[in-house]
This record gives C-alpha cells, structure tokens and sequence, in this order.
C-alpha cells in the first residue's frame, strides 16, 4: 500500500527519525504506525530509543489535588537537565501524568513493577474463571494471557490509554515528549491517595469529574 505523506510526518515527530527511514519503517509495515515505531526502535533509529539509556536525575516532583480535596496525587518525573525539567512543555507533560494518575488509578508503573506472586495469583483465579465459563482447557491458557494484558492496561500507568486522547499510551505519550523535548524522560515513581480509601463509599467516575476540571 502506498505511504501518505502525513503518515512519514506524524511518525518522524513521534520518533525523531530520519524522513527516510520512516517512510522505509512504514512500507515495511504496511502504514501501521505502532508497528513502524517499534521497528524503528528495534533498528536503533528511533530518536527516543537512542536517548533512552541516558541518566536522567533532574525533573521535578509534580502534585495534583482533585476539587474538594477528594484525590491527591504526587509524581516524579525525571529529565537530563534542570533546564528542561524548568520548561512549561515538560511541566505540562507532568501535570498530564498526575491527573492520569488522580483519574485512572493505576498501581504500578510498568509491567516490570508488577510483582510475581500478584501476577500468579492472578493467572490462577483467570484460569478458575475461564473454566468456570465452560471453556476448553486446551485454549485456556491462551486465554489468560490476553486477560493479562488486560490486567496490564488497567494497572499499569505506562500501558493505559491517555485519558486526553485515548487512541494513544502513556508509553506512546512519553516517547513522544523524549523525541520533542530531546531528553531521556522517564515516569520513576507516584503515590496516590483517595479520601475514604478503603471505606465503603459510593462509585466516582472519576474519569469524567478529572477531564472536566482540566476543561475550566
């Protein structure tokens, strides 16, 4: 299939590669963006690939606090350079983090974090649950595993949809400020809280109530 120019474009600001390079990534990928961001990585010619080894210990401790006082939330983000970590793009990136965190709720930050006796029992009461459900045992295990990555996405900050715009990934947020910004980024640590956690109480959407404060 033939590449469109604006597919080279929205890729080359993604990535940081050359014009070239994307448009050899797309070709080889059929024009399926995700998939040429990965190829490039792989390739070593992914602008935030090339900067992801770097040490990045300035940054700044973001915090953001939900009307009423319902939800806070504090998040490191660390960059190369005081300078960067100053600037209103990064500070803005940051501010994007807290609140997806405040509204989406997640408990790790990667898959990485995630630890494996949680991920174990986890497949266990997945696996009791697909059986339950009547399903062969011979496609079980194939099963779980999808609903894994479903876990994933749910827990993992990295993984989630942005609540800005859900067609991308946090990780897909992230490589793309590494690129603009031209730093190493990296998302270290948060700590949310929630008034009445652990209480009974009645259900927030959460997701609504967020984006419409970032709407005043």
């Amino acid at each position: 299939m033939a590449v469109s120019a604006s597919a080279v474009k929205e890729l080359r600001e993604r990535t940081g590669a050359g014009m070239l390079d994307c448009k050899k990534a797309l070709d080889e990928t059929n024009g399926d963006i995700a998939k040429a961001i990965d190829l490039l990585r792989e390739k070593g010619l992914s602008a935030a690939a090339n900067k992801a080894g770097r040490v990045a210990t300035e940054g700044t401790v973001e915090s953001y606090i939900h009307a009423g006082g319902r939800i806070g939330v504090l998040v490191e983000i660390n960059c190369e350079t005081d300078f960067v970590g100053k600037t209103e793009q990064f500070r803005e990136f940051a501010r994007d983090i807290a609140m997806q965190i405040a509204a989406a709720n997640p408990k790790f930050v990667s898959r990485e974090e995630v630890p494996n006796d949680e991920l174990d029992k986890e497949r266990e009461i997945l696996k009791a649950q697909a059986l339950n459900e009547g399903k062969p045992e011979k496609i079980v295990e194939k099963m779980v595993e999808g609903r894994i990555s479903k876990y994933y996405e749910e827990y993992c900050l990295l993984e989630q949809s942005f609540i800005k715009d859900p067609d991308k990934t946090i990780h897909t947020l992230l490589k793309e400020k590494i690129s603009t910004i031209g730093e190493n980024i990296s998302i270290r640590r948060f700590v949310r809280y929630e008034l009445g956690e652990g209480l009974e109480k009645k259900e927030d959407n959460f997701v609504a109530e967020v984006m419409s404060q970032a709407k005043l």
